[in-house]
Formats: C-alpha cells, sequence, structure tokens
C-alpha cells in the first residue's frame, strides 16, 4: 500500500504458517469487528484467552463464516495481554504436525483447518498428544473446521473423543447485509469513501466468499491509495478489468 505498511499476515515459516505472535495478525481480524456473532461467544473466547484454568474451544462452521478471523483475534487478544499465543494452519502441516508441535510453548494455540489431517493417523496422534499436554498444563486451546468433531473422517478414536468435549460453537454464514456492513467496516477504519453503488455492485457482480470478498477490497484499497481516487462503480471496474457492462 502507498503511505502505509501493506497488512500484516502470518508468518510462512519452514513448516508452514505460524503465528506465534498474534500481532503479526491482520488488523481487522480482531474479536471486536467480527459481526454477527453468536450470544456469547465473543465473551467465552475472550475467557478462554484471559482465563488460568485453560480449556479448549471448537469452533464449526462453512466457509466464509470468520473461523479464522476468530483464531487470529483470540491471539491478537492474548498477545496484548502479554500472553504467549500460536497460530497454526493444519492445512499446510499434513504429515508434519509433530514436528510443528514438539516444540509450541503458548499459553493459547489457536488450530485452523483441524479437517485437513482427517485420515492422517501420524497427523491425529500427534494433535492427540498436544490436546493432552495443553490440557494437563492448563493452557488453553481453539479449533476450527467446516464441520464438527463427530462429522470429520477420523481414524484416531481417542482424538475425536477429546474434540467432541470441547465446547462447539457453530458460526453463521454472513447474509449480503452483513457482508456490506462488513465491507463498509473495513473501509472505515482505513478512512477510504466507499461510494454505496460500488458497494452494491461489487457485492452483485463478485464472489460472495467472505475471505475472496476481503482480499479483493485489500487490492481495492491498495490501489485507490495510489490513484487518490473514491471507491466507485467506474474505479472498480477499471482495477477490476472487468468486461461487465
Amino acid at each position: 500500500m502507498a503511505n502505509r505498511p501493506p497488512p500484516e499476515m502470518p508468518v510462512e515459516g519452514p513448516l508452514g504458517p505460524q503465528l506465534p505472535l498474534a500481532l503479526r495478525a491482520p488488523a481487522d481480524q480482531r474479536l471486536e469487528r467480527y459481526l454477527r456473532a453468536p450470544s456469547g461467544l465473543l465473551e467465552q473466547l475472550q475467557l478462554l484467552v484471559t482465563g488460568d484454568r485453560g480449556g479448549a474451544l471448537y469452533l464449526q462452521g462453512s466457509a466464509a463464516t470468520g473461523k479464522t478471523h476468530l483464531l487470529l483475534g483470540s491471539c491478537a487478544l492474548a498477545t496484548a495481554l502479554d500472553r504467549r499465543a500460536a497460530y497454526l494452519s493444519l492445512a499446510n502441516l499434513r504429515g508434519r504436525l509433530r514436528a510443528a508441535s514438539e516444540g509450541l510453548d503458548a499459553d493459547l494455540v489457536a488450530l485452523d483447518d483441524v479437517d485437513a489431517i482427517a485420515g492422517n493417523r501420524e497427523d491425529e496422534i500427534a494433535l492427540f498428544d498436544l490436546h493432552n499436554r495443553w490440557r494437563d498444563a492448563g493452557r488453553s486451546l481453539l479449533y476450527a473446521a467446516p464441520a464438527g468433531p463427530d462429522a470429520l473422517p477420523l481414524v484416531l478414536p481417542d482424538l475425536r473423543s477429546r474434540l467432541v468435549q470441547c465446547t462447539r460453537w457453530t458460526l453463521p454464514v454472513l447474509d449480503d447485509a452483513a457482508r456490506a456492513e462488513l465491507l463498509r467496516q473495513r473501509a472505515a477504519a482505513r478512512g477510504l469513501d466507499f461510494d454505496d453503488a460500488a458497494l452494491d455492485w461489487m457485492l452483485r457482480r463478485c464472489s460472495r466468499d467472505l475471505g475472496t470478498l476481503t482480499a479483493l477490497f485489500e487490492q481495492l484499497d491498495r490501489a485507490s491509495l495510489v490513484a487518490q481516487r473514491r471507491l466507485t462503480v467506474p474505479f472498480l471496474r477499471q482495477v477490476l478489468e472487468t468486461d461487465i457492462p
């Protein structure tokens, strides 16, 4: 971006994306910026982060429900409170979870994409061992996956049993009104002028997937800063090089 540093993202290490310092998470992905959270969820995440007795919480929801947002937001809160936090995307650690977790030392570990290791016995054993270590040490675990543990094709019954015992929350899919609210929120945080017609155009003509919309918004953010232009329909057409009339 012009005149400001780019959004900070999880560090890409030799074992895949890891986030030992949650301040590296994008500033937009904070608990207080999560929209339409089920009643009580954010409070429970805060207790998980700040509590001294640890615990385990499992978030389930389809694509674009904000699972990663909540994991990174929880890590950011932990870091702000001088607690150690680590984020691991299991989709990038298939076959290597044992190596990634052996030296891990954090008050909170956020484990994304649990479904990605389902069926890999060695990874499942590594996750089972990690869960037990953190539980015995009174530390906190936060899981996320598209479906609940009872619906994942896990081959290790003991791991399924541990995950089923977690406090579970199902995340809702954002409707168009909530998506628009999210983009307006992110535009306001950057001081961007997002024309209402442009927002409607973007939601109608582009992918409705939240992750794709967020990435697209970052692209438009950079382009508007360089061009010093408002986010209008003509400008969106120009930047995205669409052939839509």
